[in-house]
């Protein structure tokens, strides 16, 4: 681990996760929601975050328990590892209830449909509630991010990048709900950005905890595990949100972009 990018990765970590309230600033401020761009750039997310993770980020954790604990376990450790990830983060997404889902879909749009509806508890009851299960879902998504900038800030920021773009979306999940129960938009606002506070913790939780005990083994299975569960938020959050703005083939071509990116990114900064 390289001792100089703490403060980098946990920034970048900061960035992913705050920008929750950027989809709570467009909830506000925009009438429509650009149905094109968030599906092009769920899409995008997807690419970048599948093609790091079975590329890079899979292949220098088996290199590293190989080098270690020879080809044969090495594999079955790198293996245990990927899917122990995916195991953890659909845990997480079991215990969430589907309404408070983060992968529950919200455009600008719903804005209209909720302000006639009645603002009483149960209103404000959804929005707390989705704060709480984005900040639970977010958790994982932290510490993932942190320790690939943490290992190669060339992994990382494109990590970091990818998992901001897909907040953006949950930002208005949380912060619709929110403003029409209370009226007040600091309120909401502040409700959003509080939930992507998972994410710097979960960065937090990985230097005072996995990065103290870090050894060629905590490595292996803990980046075999970020792989795993950037595996899962694409295919179970990422593309099928892009897919529900109705915009399939712009979300494959982001998709598609996204791979080529991360490839040209992965060579220049080798």
């Amino acid at each position: 681990m390289n001792e100089e990018n703490l403060l980098l990765a946990f920034l970048l970590t900061l960035f992913a996760g705050l920008s929750t309230g950027i989809g709570s600033i467009l909830a506000f401020f925009t009438k429509q929601t650009n149905i094109k761009f968030l599906s092009f750039a769920l899409g995008f997310s997807a690419g970048v975050m599948i093609y790091v993770s079975l590329v890079e980020i899979f292949s220098k954790a088996k290199d590293t328990l190989i080098c270690s604990y020879g080809e044969s376990a090495g594999n079955w450790l790198t293996i245990a590892g990927f899917f122990g990830g995916i195991f953890l983060i659909g845990i997480i997404d079991k215990v969430i209830p589907t309404g408070e889902n983060p992968h529950e879909i919200h455009k600008v749009e719903e804005v209209q449909k909720i302000a006639s509806a009645d603002k009483n508890r149960k209103l404000l009851r959804t929005g707390l509630f989705t704060a709480l299960a984005i900040g639970i879902h977010n958790f994982p998504e932290g510490l993932a991010t942190f320790i690939a900038a943490l290992k190669d800030l060339s992994i990382g920021i494109p990590i970091a990048v990818a998992i901001a773009i897909h907040n953006i979306p949950e930002g208005i999940a949380v912060s619709i709900p929110i403003f029409y129960a209370t009226g007040n938009k600091k309120k909401a606002f502040g409700y959003s950005f509080l939930s992507g506070l998972a994410e710097p913790i979960g960065a937090l939780v990985g230097y005072f905890i996995i990065y103290q005990f870090m050894s060629d083994l905590v490595f292996g299975l803990v980046f075999s595990s970020v792989a795993g569960i950037m595996i899962y938020i694409s295919l179970d959050e990422l593309l099928p949100s892009a897919r529900e703005f109705g915009e399939h083939h712009l979300s494959i071509f982001g998709m598609i972009i996204g791979m080529v990116v991360m490839a040209v990114s992965l060579v220049l900064f080798i």
